[in-house]
């Protein structure tokens, strides 16, 4: 089985952390989704017949589709992949977005899953980050979307927000809580070079909390998080028993996926390709019959590495047996020093032919990771 992830490239604003492809002139919108549903049908062969689990709607901002727009885009998914009947359909939305009329919209189509881009529940912290709404919004959106039927929520939070201190950080969590949604994301602010905050960063105006409060608020939340009955499968997700996002979850074990819109990303299992991230050029491409993408090719070191990055960010870790059957690498004997001096300082565990990350590792998940990677020689 496989997965289809759908980039829509519209906001309202520019939030000041972004640093994914997005316009905000909604200008292109009609023409965009004309060139969606024509890749959609060149793309009919890329998953070689793999029955469809999970769709996503991602982007940018998914909400601003109108419910059109949206039925045209998952009838013409329907039409040409095999979707199971239970297939997880996850849409990104605005709390903004998400008045009465928006959510009934919604309750009517087939998504199934809302993800709801809170990220917090105190205003100057969302106007600081320049997003589109306030707490109260964030608020009514979730309760608003419970009332008319949606079982499956899950919202987004940051937290290492400069002026966010640990107990700003816990009243939020709090706040999520209290909400009673299924899932939560919780991601470490960063600055990026080409967004508002990295040119902040830059010119001396903003700069990123210490890395002893942002580790001190991400093991917190640890803590919250499974007093509160969520369980951690991934660094940045946390969930109630039985709802991970199984989309998400597809991309750390490996499997296949189609990425469709301006910058999405595909893989096959072999290869990896993406997207033109530049609107006009894609529904210009598109509307001569062309796709206007990148492709690389993945050897078996690339493969092997990449198990390692998404794995070791999953509460499960990643299979040594696994590593040694399918790459022929044994991963232990060739790292003995380094996972020997990781596993004294609890970083690391090794079970059977498990090994994980605990609490402390997942703090430099990518750094133990890359310190695992295998050189080109």
């Amino acid at each position: 089985m496989a997965g289809i992830y759908l980039h829509i490239p519209f906001c309202k604003q520019a939030c000041h952390y972004c640093d994914f492809h997005f316009s905000t002139s909604l200008a292109n919108k009609a023409p965009f989704v004309d060139a969606l549903l024509k890749e959609i049908e060149l793309k009919r062969e890329y998953l070689g017949g793999d029955t469809i689990k999970t769709i996503y709607f991602g982007g940018g901002t998914p909400s601003l589709l109108t419910g059109d727009e949206l039925k045209r885009i998952l009838d013409r998914l329907y039409q040409t992949y095999d979707v199971v009947s239970d297939a997880e359909i996850t849409l990104e939305a605005n709390p903004d977005d998400l008045n009465m009329q928006k959510i009934i919209e919604l309750k009517s189509s087939p998504v199934n899953r809302l993800s709801i881009g809170i990220q917090s529940f105190r205003d100057q912290d969302l106007k600081m980050m320049n997003r589109a709404h306030n707490a109260q919004e964030a608020d009514y959106s979730v309760k608003a979307a419970q009332d008319k039927g949606f079982e499956n929520i899950t919202i987004d939070l940051i937290y290492s927000i400069p002026q966010l201190s640990l107990m700003d950080w816990k009243e939020n969590l709090h706040k999520a809580f209290a909400l009673q949604v299924q899932h939560i994301s919780a991601y470490s602010l960063t600055f990026e070079p080409k967004t508002v905050f990295g040119t902040y960063e830059k010119r001396g105006l903003m700069k990123p909390v210490e890395q002893e409060l942002s580790s001190e608020q991400f093991l917190t939340m640890l803590q919250e998080m499974r007093a509160n009955g969520f369980e951690q499968y991934e660094v940045s997700n946390f969930c109630k028993p039985g709802y991970e996002s199984k989309h998400n979850s597809a991309y750390w074990s490996g499997e296949k996926y189609l990425g469709l819109g301006p910058s999405a990303h595909s893989f096959d299992g072999n290869s990896r390709q993406w997207n033109v991230a530049n609107n006009s050029v894609y529904i210009r491409s598109l509307m001569e019959g062309k796709l206007s993408f990148e492709r690389e090719e993945l050897d078996a070191r690339t493969q092997l590495n990449e198990y390692l990055m998404t794995g070791l960010r999953t509460r499960k870790g990643v299979d040594l047996q696994r590593i040694q059957s399918l790459f022929g690498v044994d991963l232990y004997k060739l790292y003995k020093d380094l996972l020997d001096e990781l596993i004294h300082q609890g970083k690391v565990i090794i079970d059977g032919s498990r090994m994980a990350l605990t609490d402390e590792g997942l703090l430099m998940a990518d750094r133990i990771a890359s310190d695992l990677f295998i050189i080109e020689e």
